[in-house]
C-alpha cells in the first residue's frame, strides 16, 4: 500500500470511529471526498482483515469490535494497575463527580481510565475516545502549563482551534486568547475548563509526574468534571486539593507501574 492509501484508510477509520450507525458507501464518498471505486476498495480490504462489517440488510458499514479488542489489549500491556484505578475511585468519591486520567503521548493527552463519583443528579459521562482539545480542555492547559510558554503555545498553534467534536461557547478561538488562560492557569496552580469544552460541563485538572522527584518529567493529568451547576468557583481549590494529593500518590506509584511493564516486556521475549 502506498503512504496516500494509508491515510487514507486512516481516515475511515476515524470516521467510522465517530459514527453511531453504520454508513453508506456513498456517504462515505462524499464525506471523504474520495471517488465511490476507492472507498469500495479500501473498505472491501477492511472488511476481509477484519476491521469493518458489512450489515447485511442495509450494506451500510460500520467498525467492528476488533479496534476495541486491541485498544483494551493495548492498555492492559500498559500495565494501568488496580492502584492506579484505586487513586481515581477515591478521588471521584471525594468529589462526588467524573474523575479522570490521561497520559502524554505524541505531545498530546489520551484518556485512559475514569472513576464515576456522581451518585444523584445530573451525571457527567464523557467520551472515553475524543480527542483531547488541548487548548479547550482542563487537562491540556494543565499539561501545557508545565512547559515553557513558547513550546505550548507552538503546539497549540500547530493543532489549530477547531476540533472532531462541537466546542463549548467559552473555547479560545486565538492564540493571544489562550496565552491569557495559560497565565491564568500559571498563577492559579491548576486548569480549569469551563464550558469550553463542552456546553453545560466544567472541568478542574493538575498534572502529574512520572516519579517524586520534582524535576521528573510530567506523565499524564488527573481530573474532575461536571456540570456547571456543582463545578463552581466556589469549590474549584477543594477540587484542586483533592487532586494534588492524588497526583502526588501517581507520582509515587508511576515508577513502579513502569517497571512492571519493563519486566512484561522482558517476560514476553523468553
Amino acid at each position: 500500500m502506498t503512504v496516500t492509501s494509508v491515510s487514507r484508510c486512516l481516515t475511515l477509520l476515524e470516521l467510522l470511529a465517530g459514527d453511531r450507525d453504520p454508513v453508506e458507501l456513498s456517504e462515505l464518498a462524499n464525506r471523504l471526498d474520495m471517488p465511490v471505486s476507492a472507498i469500495h476498495r479500501l473498505v472491501t480490504t477492511l472488511v476481509d482483515r477484519g476491521w469493518v462489517i458489512q450489515d447485511t440488510a442495509s450494506k451500510k458499514y460500520g467498525l467492528s469490535l476488533r479496534m476495541c479488542t486491541l485498544a483494551l489489549r493495548n492498555l492492559d500491556t500498559r500495565n494501568l494497575s488496580d492502584v492506579v484505578q484505586s487513586v481515581l475511585n477515591r478521588v471521584a468519591t471525594e468529589t462526588h463527580e467524573c474523575c479522570r486520567l490521561a497520559v502524554l503521548e505524541n505531545r498530546g493527552l489520551v484518556w485512559v481510565a475514569r472513576a464515576q463519583g456522581a451518585t444523584a443528579g445530573l451525571r457527567y459521562d464523557p467520551d472515553m475516545g475524543q480527542e483531547i482539545a488541548l487548548h479547550a480542555t482542563a487537562s491540556g492547559k494543565a499539561w501545557l502549563g508545565t512547559l515553557p510558554e513558547e513550546e505550548a503555545l507552538a503546539i497549540v498553534y500547530s493543532r489549530g482551534f477547531d476540533a472532531p467534536h462541537k466546542l463549548g461557547p467559552n473555547s479560545a478561538r486565538c492564540i493571544d486568547e489562550f496565552r491569557l488562560r495559560l497565565a491564568e492557569t500559571r498563577q492559579r496552580g491548576f486548569a480549569t475548563s469551563v464550558e469550553e469544552c463542552e456546553a453545560g460541563t466544567a472541568a478542574i485538572a493538575v498534572p502529574f509526574r512520572a516519579s517524586s522527584a520534582s524535576d521528573a518529567p510530567v506523565a499524564g493529568t488527573i481530573s474532575v468534571a461536571g456540570p456547571v451547576i456543582r463545578i463552581t468557583p466556589h469549590h474549584w481549590r477543594q477540587l484542586a486539593d483533592a487532586l494534588n494529593r492524588a497526583a502526588t500518590e501517581l507520582a509515587q506509584i508511576w515508577p513502579a507501574r513502569a517497571q512492571a511493564r519493563s519486566l512484561g516486556s522482558t517476560s514476553g521475549t523468553l
